[in-house]
């Protein structure tokens, strides 16, 4: 992609040097996320050059000059939040700008059942904002300190609370300001189904300034890990909590033993050798838990009150893509895998896959729901050895009916974001030119 080679000092002279950065310091670490997670992504993302020039905007004014002014040299500009993406969805793999938009986050308005944000908004402060007027956030990833709202609209699918609210495709976004990169860039606000085009998108097809989560009523949340001697007694346990209506919950991840090992912080009160379910649920509705848990011969090993909740370490904390997180802190060979089960038989997927890998995969499951139907979704914890290797093993699970949503790859079209055909289309009319995050989304422009 030809480029003007004085760009960097016309785009400084052109904008107030508050908002764009050329240092090597920080062009180099605003140029990288948590791709490191995938030691696929490590080896072919280690090397990528920085990028030429950061900005760092504070308004939309400033985020559409940025956008004109790479469009009018031909410059790739790509979008980033707080970097904890685990996909390479911030690497400017064509160098060029990156769109750094943490500065712009400001709650604009809290009302009843929703929120309307600055992108750079982090889900932590909101989550707190709302509490305090007796509401809270539906759902959130493993990162809810660190990550804006902006990013994982952009960048996330779903997280703790999915259980009940489903992924960001089932109502969790309700509107969205995006600028498209053009020669006058255009502020467009969407809504409804016009929102999947711009939901996990990278900012592959437009920039997300601003936008409207809703909100539920305030609940006060306990937290717990039930223990049960199989892993089959808790997964089954797990669908049961699932589908009874009336227990409250934000959190059902079972956990194969040793995962629960890796949790450090938690050591004194992991029950050696045993399955662990981690729970988040109305405090109300311990009892029916406890009743629950033990119908499948398990029991509540631990219990975070929620006069504690985010006052201590959770076990939300370990949930997710956290639940990798620890593993690798363990053992740096280990990475994982993003898969869904088959409702109807996932202990027989489960089994098969522990006969043939043993010790090579270990299973951790988050019971959601997606599209208003209860789902065992998974994200094995697998020890690398080679790529060739992960790719067998992801052949064996898609070989079984397995879904695999590949976290190894950069490309929309090859991870998890299925169909992309509507986003190829959009990304053309929003970005003639093709130089919003290039690389990211497979599209013939």
């Amino acid at each position: 992609m030809a480029m003007n080679i004085s760009w960097e000092k016309e785009i400084q002279e052109q904008l107030a040097k508050e908002i764009v950065f050329v240092d090597g310091e920080t062009r180099e670490k605003l140029s990288k996320d948590y791709y490191w997670y995938s030691p696929v992504l490590n080896r072919q993302l280690q090397n990528i050059k920085a990028a030429d020039a950061v900005a760092i905007p504070r308004n939309e004014a400033e985020v559409a000059e940025v956008l004109a002014f790479g469009y009018r040299h031909n410059i790739p500009v790509t979008v980033r939040g707080a970097g904890t993406g685990n996909y390479g969805q911030a690497v400017p793999l064509q160098g060029g700008i990156v769109l750094d938009l943490s500065r712009m986050d400001e709650i604009l308005e809290i009302g009843p059942g929703f929120a309307r944000l600055q992108c750079g908004v982090r889900l932590g402060v909101i989550d707190k904002k709302a509490r305090e007027v007796g509401q809270e956030i539906r759902i959130y990833p493993s990162t809810y300190v660190k990550a804006t709202v902006g990013g994982f609209v952009s960048g996330g699918s779903g997280g703790i609370g999915s259980i009940t609210h489903g992924n960001l495709w089932d109502g969790n976004v309700l509107e969205a300001v995006i600028y498209t990169m053009e020669e006058s860039p255009q502020r467009l606000v969407i809504q409804g189904r016009d929102l999947f085009d711009y939901i996990h998108n990278y900012g592959t097809t437009g920039i997300l300034t601003e936008v409207t989560i809703p909100l539920s009523p305030r609940t006060e949340w306990a937290q717990a890990i039930a223990n049960f001697d199989t892993f089959e007694q808790s997964m089954r346990f797990g669908e049961a909590l699932a589908r009874e209506e009336a227990i409250l919950k934000r959190l059902i991840a079972p956990m194969e033993w040793p995962i629960p090992s890796y949790f450090v912080p938690f050591a004194k009160v992991i029950k050696s050798g045993m399955a662990a379910v981690m729970l988040e649920f109305a405090e109300d509705s311990l009892p029916l838990v406890e009743a629950l848990a033990q119908s499948y011969g398990g029991h509540i090993g631990h219990l975070i009150e929620a006069k504690n909740y985010r006052k201590t370490i959770g076990v939300s904390d370990f949930t997710w893509n956290h639940t990798t997180l620890w593993a690798m802190k363990t053992d740096p060979s280990m990475t994982y895998l993003q898969a869904g089960f088959k409702l109807d038989s996932y202990m027989e997927q489960i089994q098969k896959i522990k006969d043939k890998y043993g010790e090579e995969v270990y299973l951790h499951f988050e019971w959601v729901r997606s599209g208003g139907e209860i789902s065992p979704n998974s994200l094995p914890v697998v020890r690398f050895e080679s790529e060739e290797r992960l790719y067998e093993i992801i052949r064996y699970c898609e070989s079984i009916g397995v879904k695999i949503f590949d976290p190894h790859t950069w490309v929309l079209d090859h991870g998890g974001r299925g169909e992309v055909g509507s986003m190829e289309r959009k990304k053309r009319e929003n970005d003639p030119r093709g130089l919003l995050n290039p690389g990211k989304i497979i599209c013939e422009m």
